[in-house]
């Protein structure tokens, strides 16, 4: 295990194939995931297909975020003189406890016992709402999904769309029974119309942001040169978050730094189109530090690490830690768009997730991650920084065996089947005579042309799949049949 604390998984959550298995067994969860998925994913084509240099984009995105993550310390230091130059503050949290008893330190300092906030997956990676909550401190979240999640008592499911798993029946009684006890209560006759749930969060909301002193944000982006704060967004929280309170806490994975300002020219047009389907964000907000009588007057940033510098040894894997939280790769993952964000266990969700959390809680901790994939590659097309996700997945994958045999004093079932596979598939002839043992085999003991139930342990196999009897001859047998001596 990493020797740093982390909330990046959720305790008590199940392995992946456990969890997995019972989120298929729920059709309706089935049907919203596709539905959501499918529209983003369309929305998303639609707008990357405008743009004739979007390969171009993200190649310079790619090297961008490659070096920077090479002279990460460098420009992290930068960031820091640019920031506190500008009249804010920077910590450095190394890990989450480090990162919320620096945010509850600063929030008590204050005098205030509520903080609005604008979604923010490294807050949730840490847990500081709760950590809040427990030095008495109540955290509201402003972003609508975030808000669905917070009022059901419940844990996000997308990156980008947290409450994608709820339905529009099942989000309106949420807000009928839960707005009351934390504020404005739902009206009467809420129907479950988009308008209708928009404008009672937007009621809901709106006593909050004009009461709040306090706000905790994540960040998109900053830049190094200008010290210079980026959070994007679509429904105008995070604008009011940003700018009405008088103290901003913004906690920032410490990979979001980039070189300079002009860089932003690149992320922003891809981050967009990746994430919602939209040209633009409609609120971009930025702010260099503190400006006298203009938004909030005390600023904070804290630089978080979590995970983030073991992940930076690993010359494969560091290249995870490029992602820019688009949720790309969520949209186009077959398997997310079966089994929905809970059943990873984690914060991270979908391809990125089973990339980015074994780095970052050790891959002891997640293993079964890694293998939450079909390796069909559609997350490395649609990332807009050209993360090799298979390329870790499969990295990953080994280090979870290896450490899996490592417990192991005895070989295991899968270590020994697998030699017995590395053995067969080493030598031409001794594959040629499996393939025939197991065609006559699988010929003998099935004979209706398709194998309905495979003996002992393979039987987890055969029963969530037809699989075909093998042919009589082998494709090699073929070849060597109709083709050997046949002239070029």
């Amino acid at each position: 295990m990493n020797g740093h604390d982390s909330r990046v998984v959720w305790l008590g959550s199940p392995p992946f194939p456990d969890a997995a298995r019972t989120a298929l067994a729920d059709s309706r969860l089935r049907a919203n995931l596709r539905r959501a998925t499918t529209t983003i994913r369309d929305k998303r084509l639609a707008v990357t297909a405008e743009l004739d240099d979007w390969e171009q984009l993200r190649e310079a995105a790619e090297g961008i975020k490659r070096r920077t993550l090479r002279h990460l310390a460098h420009h992290l230091t930068r960031l820091e003189e640019a920031v506190t130059n500008a009249g804010g503050t920077v910590h450095w949290a190394a890990d989450a406890a480090e990162a919320n008893r620096i945010v509850t330190d600063l929030v008590r300092a204050t005098g205030e016992t509520e903080v609005v906030k604008v979604k923010s997956m490294a807050t949730q990676e840490i847990g500081i709402n709760e950590a809040l909550a427990e030095a008495g401190i109540s955290a509201y979240e402003t972003d609508l999904a975030e808000l669905i999640v917070q009022l059901g008592e419940d844990r996000p499911s997308h990156i980008l769309v947290p409450a994608v798993h709820r339905s529009r029946a099942e989000i309106r009684e949420v807000f009928r029974r839960e707005m009351g006890k934390w504020g404005r209560p739902a009206p009467e006759a809420l129907s479950d119309a988009p308008g209708d749930l928009a404008e009672a969060a937007r009621l809901h909301l709106r006593e909050k942001f004009l009461r709040a002193r306090v706000a905790v944000s994540g960040a998109n982006f900053a830049a190094a040169d200008t010290g210079t704060v980026v959070v994007v967004e679509s429904e105008g929280n995070g604008r009011m978050c940003l700018t009405l309170p008088h103290t901003l806490i913004t906690v920032m994975g410490i990979e979001k730094v980039l070189p300079a300002f002009t860089d932003l020219e690149v992320f922003l047009q891809l981050l967009p189109r990746s994430s919602t389907g939209e040209r633009m964000n409609p609120y971009t907000s930025m702010w260099t530090g503190t400006t006298e009588g203009d938004g909030p007057q005390d600023f904070h940033l804290v630089l978080l690490d979590n995970g983030r510098t073991d992940t930076l040894k690993d010359t494969v894997g560091r290249q995870t830690l490029a992602c820019i939280r688009c949720s790309a790769c969520l949209n186009v993952c077959p398997v997310y768009e079966r089994t929905g964000g809970h059943a990873y266990g984690t914060v991270y969700p979908g391809p990125i997730g089973a990339v980015l959390t074994p780095q970052l809680v050790g891959v002891e901790r997640a293993e079964t991650l890694p293998f939450a994939s079909t390796l069909c590659g559609a997350c490395y097309d649609s990332c807009p920084v050209r993360i090799d996700i298979p390329e870790v997945l499969v990295h990953l994958r080994a280090k979870a065996v290896e450490a899996k045999s490592e417990k192991h004093t005895v070989p295991t079932t899968e270590a020994l089947i697998m030699r017995a596979a590395a053995a067969v598939l080493r030598s031409p002839g001794r594959l040629s005579l499996a393939q025939r043992a197991g065609a006559s085999a699988a010929r003998l003991l099935f004979r209706q042309g398709m194998i309905r139930r495979l003996p002992g342990p393979l039987r987890r196999w055969s029963d969530t799949r037809d699989t075909p009897v093998p042919p009589q001859e082998s494709f090699r047998s073929w070849w060597r049949r109709t083709r050997e001596g046949v002239a070029r």
